[in-house]
């Protein structure tokens, strides 16, 4: 669903809100417009004589009444329009997450974050204004330009009223000349705060970097270039906007000196009272404030479209990855089988995977190894579906994967990545991501399995200790248990995929949790990728893929006794194998 369709539905679907807020704006500038006509009156009465201190009394009581009708009747209106303006927000940044979350990691390599976040910030936060002070401020105008008219002509003077309207209804001439302006360098004012957002996003995370290699002044001055071009862009918007904003006042006061020379001089011939002159004066000033409005709202629906515009293209994105028409439901058990797959990333030539087949047993396990590039990882990710692999080549007990739902598929693999990624919240609901609703004993069960249990026990809070952003609090061992824990955890899953998962972890603790694996699987599938071969002696399958084919299978020993890459991978890490912390 497109924006304009978004705000269209959301529109209808509080009709009667609006409908409301709308009366009670046109009920408030009902009584705003009486003012000016009991003040004629009172200074009729004033200049005949007759202003005793009753007459005084009424008056300052009849004011003080359609004043505080006034207050409450708008104070309700655009507290109504207010609140359907938020609801409106909130409703396009969870249709903007959403959408999102249907989209493959392709899209999210493709684009930045902080243009991402810039879209649900500031794009979004213009829409609202113009959908709740732009409603507002239109009614309003519309309410008031109708009445305060009415009133004009009823009670004072056609010709007068004419006359003076002549020089503001120039307005609308001037909004349309310089409007689409306004728009085209709103939107260009946006694109730089992403480019400014986008650079900043990428400062942060690599922070660390440019402080040791002392590369702040070299970031501070990219960063100052965008903020110029930022600046140069709001100038050329406020250059645009000061002209359009003074111009508005300059027609209004030229009508306004109209009204005076041309009133004053029917009072002067008698053609009209002193107190319908005053009256006039004041329903003129009241004419004049929502032509100017208009001229605002449409100044602020310029920026809006801007904003509505790349929202639009956001929303028009469609996802490459999708469940079928008519998705195979079954009782899966775990085997996966791979035959003769070959791939290569879109826009790319060189082929990543070249003719693989392999076939991995319900609840056996495979160990994946081979140099950097040859493939490992986007293998994993064709199993996991984060890229469509070709029709026919990967299987899941004997269903052809583009044929399952991304959700059943999801829910069957525990997927442990190689950063062991982490979310800005507690330890325990790290553990915990996949079920949100688990006891803490499950979760302590599992993070005992990780052998991640001790360095929980000595945080301050335990399971409830906040670990920072990607769990910055903890070392690079740390976070890779933390993330088996959190596989461990989904119990039904069919399949637990490693990808280099105890690549940071030091040998003993290795060890330990590969032994803990080989307990608790049980009939899970497993594929464990791994650097250090001494991950994959237990493995019940071993492939080695070179340039995205496999060059040797078999078993541990099998391998060694081919004397090929494998045997020359385990005799470099034999001679002095590193720990890590």
């Amino acid at each position: 669903m497109s924006p304009k369709e978004i705000m269209r539905s959301f529109a209808l679907s509080r009709k009667w809100y609006y409908l409301i807020a709308i009366l009670a704006i046109g009920v408030a500038e009902f009584f705003q417009v009486q003012i000016p006509d009991i003040l004629g009156k009172f200074i009729n009465r004033l200049k005949a004589g007759h202003a005793t201190e009753h007459v005084v009394l009424f008056f300052a009581l009849d004011v003080a009444m359609v004043a505080a009708a006034y207050v409450v009747a708008f104070g309700f209106g655009q507290l109504q329009i207010g609140r359907l303006g938020r609801t409106l927000e909130f409703e396009l940044r969870q249709t903007l997450f959403a959408h999102w979350e249907t989209l493959s990691s392709r899209y999210f390599q493709m684009h930045s974050v902080g243009d991402l976040l810039n879209h649900t910030l500031n794009d979004v936060t213009v829409v609202r204004q113009a959908m709740s002070q732009g409603m507002n401020q239109v009614t309003q105008a519309l309410f008031l330009f109708a009445a305060t008219l009415y009133m004009t002509i009823r009670t004072i003077n056609l010709g007068l009223t004419l006359v003076s309207l002549i020089p503001i209804l120039l307005i609308p001439l001037v909004i349309v000349v310089v409007g689409p302006q306004v728009r085209m360098r709103s939107r260009r004012v946006q694109e730089a705060l992403s480019n400014m957002s986008e650079l900043a996003e990428e400062s942060f995370q690599a922070m660390q970097l440019i402080k040791a290699t002392s590369n702040e002044p070299v970031e501070l001055e990219r960063f100052r270039i965008l903020v110029e071009d930022i600046v140069d862009r709001q100038m050329h918007l406020v250059q645009l906007n000061t002209v359009f904003q003074a111009v508005l006042p300059l027609l209004s006061g030229i009508s306004f000196v109209v009204g005076l020379v041309y009133g004053g001089d029917l009072v002067i011939h008698h053609h009209i009272s002193l107190g319908s002159f005053v009256a006039f004066t004041a329903y003129l000033s009241m004419l004049v404030q929502p032509l100017l409005q208009f001229g605002f709202v449409i100044n602020m629906f310029q920026n809006a479209s801007a904003s509505l515009m790349r929202i639009q293209v956001l929303l028009a994105v469609e996802p490459d990855i999708t469940d079928p028409e008519h998705p195979v439901e079954k009782n899966w058990s775990g085997e996966i089988s791979i035959r003769d797959l070959s791939f290569e990333y879109p826009g790319s030539t060189p082929k990543v995977l070249d003719h693989v087949s392999i076939t991995i047993p319900k609840g056996s396990t495979l160990g994946i190894v081979g140099r950097t590039g040859s493939g490992k990882t986007t293998l994993l990710n064709l199993i996991l579906r984060d890229y469509d692999p070709p029709a026919n080549t990967v299987f899941f007990d004997g269903t052809d994967i583009r044929d399952m739902r991304l959700s059943d598929l999801r829910e069957l693999i525990a997927y442990v990545p190689q950063d062991g990624f982490l979310f800005s919240t507690t330890i325990g609901q790290n553990i915990a991501f996949s079920q949100p609703t688990v006891e803490p004993e499950a979760v302590e069960r599992a993070a005992s399995q990780s052998r991640i249990l001790e360095t929980i026990q000595s945080m301050p809070e335990g399971i409830d200790t906040e670990i920072g952003e990607r769990g910055i609090m903890l070392s690079g061992g740390q976070r890779q248990r933390a993330a088996i824990a959190r596989a461990l955890i989904k119990s039904q899953a069919k399949v637990l995929i490693l990808d280099d998962s105890l690549s940071a972890v030091d040998t003993r603790t290795e060890t330990e949790i590969l032994k803990v694996l080989r307990q608790v699987r049980g009939e899970k599938t497993t594929i464990i990728v791994a650097h250090r071969l001494s991950a994959l002696r237990d493995a019940d399958w071993i492939i080695v893929l070179d340039k995205g084919a496999i060059v040797e299978s078999g078993l541990h020993q099998d391998l060694l006794r081919k004397n090929g890459i494998y045997a020359n991978l385990y005799r470099i890490q034999a001679g002095g194998e590193p720990s890590h912390g």
